[in-house]
């Protein structure tokens, strides 16, 4: 990872825009020496402290991810954001302006009093000019995607419902941006997964794999995409006491050369992120859901 702060959060900047760009869920960094903090409430001292690149890593693209009404609720001032501002914005269909109508809209639940009364619930702040009324009373700052009910800004007051984050996905069809996993290494990618039923599809990726030519994919409904650092997917395999196999390819479906015949040495992560998912847009068979590793 790059040692100066700029390019470390510009790096973070370019792994967000192209996990928007091609729709993906989830994003988990993990450890390729096995061990990573597995949360985010740490900071980032240097280059070198084991974890804490990931840990900057994943409060950047939190940050990216998070509509800019909502961000002054989730993320105080914070030196890993210091060069946030500076990074070229996501603009998913979540990310509204206050003009927009929207069945959806994403929000944080206000420290105001409610009655007690059925259907009447908390005040919400979805980025409009009034406050939303929800269905259901809920603790004040918490994130939540709402269902508007009332859309008309000459009404007194708005009403909305709360819905799960997938909904606007399941029920719309809009991309509703992705959430940040830290594992604290290969093995726990696979094993700390938050979908029932696991990824249904996993592949790594590598100059050692099969060409991605000759590759196809049946359906799936959660689908993992394994990119390591510039020592490959065989150093992050090495470092993992976890995980008792000394061939990479043995852990996944498919085991894949994304850009056969490269002219440079080396293909950076966040290079080959771009590469690996324009090469696999049109095998992956209309997915319900992608996720993707860095």
């Amino acid at each position: 990872m790059h040692s100066h702060p700029e390019l470390r959060t510009y790096l973070a900047g370019q792994i967000a825009r192209a996990a928007v760009v091609f729709n993906v869920d989830e994003i988990i960094i993990f450890d390729e020496t096995g061990s990573a903090d597995r949360d985010i409430d740490g900071e980032f001292h240097g280059v070198g402290k084991k974890g804490q690149a990931n840990v900057q890593m994943a409060r950047i693209l939190q940050y990216l991810e998070c509509p800019q009404y909502l961000r002054k609720s989730f993320f105080p001032q914070h030196s890993d954001l210091q060069y946030a501002g500076i990074l070229n914005p996501l603009d998913s269909p979540h990310h509204m302006r206050a003009s927009d109508s929207a069945t959806y809209r994403e929000g944080v639940v206000l420290q105001k009093p409610v009655q007690n009364k059925p259907g009447k619930g908390s005040f919400v702040n979805v980025g409009l000019l009034k406050e939303v009324q929800i269905d259901r009373v809920l603790q004040p700052g918490v994130r939540v995607t709402v269902k508007m009910l009332e859309q008309n800004p000459e009404r007194k007051k708005l009403k909305g419902t709360v819905v799960s984050p997938s909904t606007p996905r399941t029920e719309a069809g809009l991309y509703w941006g992705y959430s940040v996993r830290v594992a604290s290494g290969l093995g726990d990618v696979f094993t700390a997964c938050p979908y029932k039923g696991g990824y249904d599809l996993t592949i790594g990726t590598s100059d050692k794999g099969e060409s991605v030519d000759d590759f196809n994919a049946d359906d799936f409904r959660h689908a993992l995409i394994v990119f390591g650092g510039l020592k490959g997917l065989e150093a992050s395999l090495e470092s993992d006491e976890t995980l008792d196999i000394d061939d990479p390819n043995l852990l996944f479906q498919y085991y894949l050369n994304t850009c056969p015949n490269q002219g440079s040495r080396t293909i950076r992560t966040e290079e080959a992120i771009l590469i690996t998912m324009s090469a696999l847009r049109n095998k992956l068979h209309k997915p319900q859901k992608l996720t993707e590793i860095t």
